[in-house]
């Protein structure tokens, strides 16, 4: 079921390689030149009981193409009636992410998780990417002044990587997190380290929203 968590750390306030607010607008600044994780907090509690139902099948839905394709394959394979909530909710951050980095093609995952997936820390190879943990722990991740990256280049673990393991952020459940990755096109721009939650060992579940571009070098046009 959905879990709420203390608001990270950070939020409130301002630094230069995030950015945190209650607004969608904040989703923008991840073209900002030094940022390279933008987080929209919110509350999803209107979600609650469609969220449960989907957490209880071990739900997995696919889908890739535009906004409208997206959410016709989504409402051929879940009752659009029944989900009428999340599948809007789907489709508000598909539009958003749209606005955002504006593309037009999409691959998108929907997956109930119960394995640590990504344990350690690392950058993505990908532009753009949006995450929202609609229940369970939220994306994991490091500020830059908090990174050893000489130990995050030789892939060592996790405690050499973050420089004050006290220090390690965490994204609050429902949050929509942009992360900007390894091949975003723009010079000198750090890819957010970031890692999933280890859950295995207290099986706990997660439902997980992923959406990726299908398209580059398109934020400029």
């Amino acid at each position: 079921m959905i879990q709420s968590q203390e608001p990270t750390a950070l939020a409130g306030k301002e630094a230069a390689n995030w950015k945190i607010g209650t607004s969608p607008s904040i989703l923008k600044h991840i073209h900002d030149k030094d940022v390279n994780i933008a987080i929209y907090d919110r509350d999803i509690g209107a979600l609650t009981s469609e969220v449960n139902d989907l957490l209880a099948q071990n739900a997995e839905f696919k889908s890739n193409g535009d906004v409208d394709a997206i959410i016709d394959d989504i409402s051929k394979a879940m009752n659009p009636k029944k989900y009428s909530h999340i599948i809007q909710d789907i489709k508000e951050l598909l539009l958003h992410f749209e606005e955002v980095v504006h593309s037009k093609s999409f691959r998108l995952l929907l997956a109930t998780i119960n394995t640590n997936m990504c344990r350690k820390f690392h950058t993505d190879i990908n532009d753009v990417r949006l995450l929202c943990t609609y229940s369970g722990p939220g994306t994991m991740w490091l500020t830059d002044d908090n990174i050893n990256r000489k130990a995050l280049s030789s892939r060592n673990d996790d405690e050499c990587i973050a420089i004050d393991e006290s220090r390690i952020q965490q994204a609050n459940t429902g949050s929509v997190v942009l992360l900007k990755g390894a091949i975003y096109p723009q010079e000198e721009t750090k890819a957010i380290v970031h890692r999933s939650p280890t859950i295995e060992e207290s099986g706990e579940k997660r439902l997980l929203l992923r959406i990726d571009t299908n398209e580059t070098s398109r934020f400029w046009s």
